[in-house]
């Protein structure tokens, strides 16, 4: 490490102005998260062409914030509306949904902080002390590990987050990765289930989609006459409260760790993101953390994802810097405005600009600390949304949903694809198929595609790859004890209640 380039990057940033920007743009980047649908990639993306013009540092510090606040203000709509803000807090709002129904809404959310402040911050010290390694590692995936890692993430999910049948889960995920398949083929660039309508020729987007099965849903559910109103928080003394948020982080150490160490190693493999790093992180929890019931309201349910997620921003600097290759949609926006700063990432970065890796790694650990201060700050204007009857507070979030659906393409095609999302969401959600495998399917559909259909290229259509290289085999192992393992575990369940 370069103790001058390291010094010469902190004089940049301790200016108070660029700490101003960085704050203002953390709070914007965790209430742009909270609300349902405006993700974090759009805000980045928003505010990318805003302030191109800006000096680098402070280009870099409002980016940088809207990245950091974004992740983790999703998990604020997913614990008090059960409709994740994000992609990745769709992990979250498994267990921090069920906490809040049991009245302990603010407890979940602070102990959320918590973990994505610590994941944040981990994310950071591995990213500066396993960059060499970790890229080393990421440069090994080549077509036939991306396809076993994401064919297992959608299994895994699927999994997870069905009610009764797993197949259910799995099912969930197929329709999601069908889904992806509408639009130009990435590699002959032919039309695909287009029929015709050039709306559909970029694909179907994720955020009306997402927006759909979600937040549609639990709109109709609002005003059904059987519907049962969310409880209020209950009163808990801040002191009491405090003490038992550090005695549940002390006691989830090892989860955290865990999680962090996930969360930088999917965030290092290109294109992944967090929504994957959230959810391997939340079934690894499920496996090791027996003292729980996941999906019931356990808190290593809302840890693991936060801390994963997290952490991931730092893994996806990674591929960024070293490779020129963005390891998340975010960071596939900022690799943009840094080439348009005239830096250009890649191997040669520590040659042609050994300062600016440096620089990073002190904006990233700024961030911590602002990502800490903003979300104290906003967390309790936020919980009071549980005190507002859902008759008046789920139109303002239709509201919101329509402007987010239509905001990120500026289209009223997309508007159709809300309500009709929303439709085939709460028909879903009627006979217990979950939506978040169709999300994820939606993600890493593409992906599997283009990755299935090269290694068949490069093999001569042989299917030999997925299992005679070591990564790849090592994930489909997995795939095969994940599957045989859950089928087993529902029939010995399903004997049992007979």
């Amino acid at each position: 490490m370069d103790i001058e380039l390291l010094l010469r990057a902190i004089a940049i940033y301790a200016d108070y102005r660029v700490i101003a920007a960085l704050l203002l743009s953390t709070a914007l980047g965790v209430t742009i998260g909270a609300l349902p649908g405006l993700t974090t990639t759009m805000g980045v993306a928003l505010l990318a062409g805003l302030i191109y013009g800006f000096q680098p540092q402070y280009t870099f510090s409002i980016l940088m914030g809207i990245f950091v606040g974004g992740v983790y203000g999703g998990s604020i709509s997913a614990i008090l509306l059960n409709i994740p803000g994000t992609p990745a807090a769709a992990a979250t709002a498994l267990d921090g949904y069920q906490l809040a129904l049991k009245g302990e809404a603010e407890r979940a959310i602070k102990i959320t902080r918590i973990a994505s402040v610590i994941g944040t911050f981990l994310g950071c010290l591995l990213l500066i002390i396993f960059t060499p390694i970790l890229a080393r590692f990421a440069l090994s995936f080549t077509s036939p590990e991306y396809f076993m890692l994401t064919l297992f993430g959608v299994l895994m999910c699927g999994c997870m987050t069905s009610e009764d049948l797993p197949i259910k889960g799995w099912i969930s995920g197929l329709i999601g990765i069908l889904i992806s398949f509408v639009g130009l083929d990435i590699i002959e660039g032919v039309p695909r289930f287009t029929g015709g309508n050039f709306n559909l020729f970029s694909g179907i987007s994720l955020i009306p989609a997402m927006i759909g099965l979600y937040a549609i849903p639990e709109i109709i559910k609002v005003f059904q006459k059987n519907h049962v109103r969310r409880p209020i928080v209950q009163g808990i003394s801040e002191q009491g409260h405090l003490t038992k948020i550090v005695v549940i982080i002390f006691r989830k150490i090892r989860l955290i760790v865990q999680s962090a160490l996930v969360g930088v190693g999917i965030g290092i493999l290109p294109g992944v993101g967090e929504d994957v790093a959230a959810w391997v992180s939340y079934n690894t929890a499920q496996k090791t953390e027996k003292n729980e019931q996941f999906g019931q309201g356990a808190y290593g349910g809302i840890i693991a994802p936060e801390v994963a997620s997290n952490a991931a921003i730092g893994g996806s600097l990674v591929p960024l810097l070293t490779l020129g290759i963005p390891g998340s949609p975010p960071g596939a926006i900022l690799l943009g405005v840094i080439i348009l700063h005239g830096i250009r990432p890649g191997p040669m970065l520590g040659i042609e600009n050994p300062g600016f890796m440096y620089e990073m790694f002190v904006l990233l650990f700024l961030s911590v600390f602002s990502l800490w201060c903003t979300a104290s700050f906003l967390a309790r204007p936020m919980i009071k949304m549980l005190t507002v009857p859902d008759k008046y507070l789920m139109p303002f979030v239709a509201a919101m949903s329509v402007i987010g659906g239509y905001a990120i393409n500026l289209s009223r095609f997309d508007l159709l694809l809300v309500f009709l999302f929303g439709i085939v969401g709460y028909l879903m959600s009627c006979m217990k198929y979950p939506p978040a495998p169709v999300v994820l399917g939606i993600i890493l559909g593409n992906i599997m595609d283009s990755r299935f259909r090269t290694t068949l290229l490069v093999s001569d259509g042989s299917l030999l790859p997925f299992v005679t290289r070591p990564i790849s085999l090592i994930f489909f192992i997995l795939i095969l004890f994940f599957v045989l393992g859950s089928l087993r575990s529902y029939h010995t369940v399903k004997n049992f209640k007979e």
